[in-house]
C-alpha cells in the first residue's frame, strides 16, 4: 500500500523543505499539494464544503515553488499537485513549469488538473466562467 499526504502548506504551518523530508523518512509515497491563486476579498461563490471559507485558502503557498523545494531535499518522495487550476494559467508558462519540476525531480512530479469552484478569483484571471473548462476564452485550446 502506498500512503501520500495532501494538506495546505501557509506561512503558518509547517515548511516543505521539513514536511517533504519528514513524509519521505517515515516511508510516504507522496505530497500533493493544492493551488488558489488568491481568494477575492469580495466573494459570493460558496464554499463547497459548506460554512466558512477555511483560513488556509488565502494563505496557500504556491504549489510549484513549494514542491520545488520539497524535491531538492528528497529522493524518492512523489510530489504533485491536488489540483492545478489551469484554465487560471498561462498554457506555455504552465507547462514549462511542468516540465522543469518533473526534469529536477527526476521524473516524480504528477499533474492534478481541475477548474476550480471560486467563480470570482477565475474572473481575476480573465476567466470566462461557463467555457472554463473548454479552453475557450482562457488561452487553452
Amino acid at each position: 500500500m502506498r500512503i501520500a499526504t495532501t494538506i495546505f502548506l501557509t506561512d503558518e504551518t509547517i515548511a516543505p523543505v521539513r514536511l517533504a523530508r519528514e513524509l519521505e523518512q517515515r516511508g510516504f509515497a507522496g505530497l500533493y499539494l493544492p493551488e488558489h491563486t488568491h481568494i477575492p476579498v469580495s466573494r459570493e461563490s460558496p464554499y463547497p464544503a459548506g460554512g466558512e471559507l477555511p483560513r488556509e485558502y488565502g494563505r496557500t503557498l504556491d504549489p510549484f515553488v513549494a514542491l520545488g523545494q520539497a524535491a531538492a531535499v528528497t529522493e524518492r518522495l512523489g510530489l504533485g499537485t491536488g489540483i492545478t487550476l489551469v484554465a487560471q494559467h498561462d498554457p506555455i508558462d504552465l507547462a514549462k513549469q511542468i516540465a522543469t519540476l518533473d526534469h529536477l525531480s527526476g521524473g516524480r512530479f504528477t499533474l492534478g488538473i481541475g477548474y476550480g469552484w471560486n467563480r470570482e478569483e477565475a474572473a481575476d484571471h480573465g476567466v470566462e466562467w461557463r467555457t472554463r473548462a473548454s479552453g475557450r476564452g482562457t488561452g487553452w485550446r
